[in-house]
């Protein structure tokens, strides 16, 4: 049986180590160029996820509100017929829009965690890391997404067992888990900007429970904007939430849909909550 190349280390050409066990005394190459940013924007997230397989009583309970809209609210008003939905039943109707309600009450009260790291001490000794700012924020911003991701997953499933029809074409549904992502970082950065002017987890649960339902009702997550009153439209037409329900109906139902201007307006107010967030993330160190 053949044994693996020797490999000399560095500084000896006498000493030698079997193949591979090198790494063990030689670190690898560090990343350079245009690869540090995403190796370190992947880091940050794969970090935050790692906190799911210690508790995952979040995923668990955060199920509860999307079933009940689905079971008690949707069923209710596609018996009763109240509300114009192009010839849908009101349950389809409602399930994209509830797919993003609850990607968004997760990732609006992200600035929470953030603030705990603070208090711990964590956030301290990640802004000393070589780490930029953006990465950081980048990484936990993405992390709510996939934790979006897999809500958006349990209410699909949910609305499938109540007879959603529902699309399954793949590539739609990677349209789907894009938006939900792109939706989850706006919010999730938007929740960490509010938390770098606030600084107290108390004044963030007051602000992010004030804004979750105005956000909510203010979109076209449970009626076309052709019925709202029109401030209310207004209010609709800068609200991100609007965009990822209509990519998410127009995919998932097959309704009209604009998709290029829905994921246009996704890309940008993730980038410009990626930038305030990141702006703001040095006050709650001082």
């Amino acid at each position: 049986m053949s044994e693996a190349p020797a490999v000399p280390l560095p500084g000896s050409a006498e000493r030698v180590l079997p193949g591979g066990l090198d790494l063990l005394v030689v670190p690898p190459r560090a990343r350079t160029g245009w690869r540090v940013l995403p190796a370190r924007v992947a880091a940050m997230c794969a970090v935050e996820l790692q906190k799911l397989r210690h508790d995952r009583t979040e995923l668990y309970t955060r199920a509860i509100q999307p079933a009940l809209w689905l079971l008690i609210f949707g069923e209710t008003f596609t018996r009763i017929h109240a509300i114009p939905t192009g010839g849908i039943p009101y349950l389809d109707y409602l399930a994209p829009g509830i797919i993003a309600q609850s990607a968004m009450f997760i990732a609006i009260f992200y600035g929470i965690m953030i603030i705990w790291e603070r208090d711990a001490g964590i956030l301290t000794k990640l802004l000393v890391t070589p780490t930029p700012r953006s990465a950081l924020i980048t990484g936990k911003a993405f992390a709510a997404g996939v934790k979006a991701l897999i809500q958006a997953v349990v209410v699909v499933v949910i609305a499938a067992l109540l007879g959603v029809a529902m699309t399954w074409n793949p590539l739609r549904l990677l349209g789907v888990a894009v938006a939900v992502v792109l939706g989850s970082a706006f919010f999730s950065c938007l929740s960490m900007s509010i938390a770098g002017i606030v600084l107290t987890r108390d004044r963030l649960m007051g602000i992010g429970q004030a804004i979750t339902m105005p956000l909510f009702f203010g979109s076209n997550a449970l009626y076309p904007v052709a019925v709202m009153p029109g401030w209310l439209q207004a209010v609709s037409l800068v609200n991100p939430l609007s965009y990822q329900v209509d990519a998410l109906r127009g995919l998932l139902l097959g309704t009209p849909a604009h998709l290029a201007l829905d994921y246009g307006v996704l890309l940008v107010a993730a980038a410009l909550g990626i930038l305030s967030a990141s702006s703001l993330l040095g006050r709650l160190a001082r």
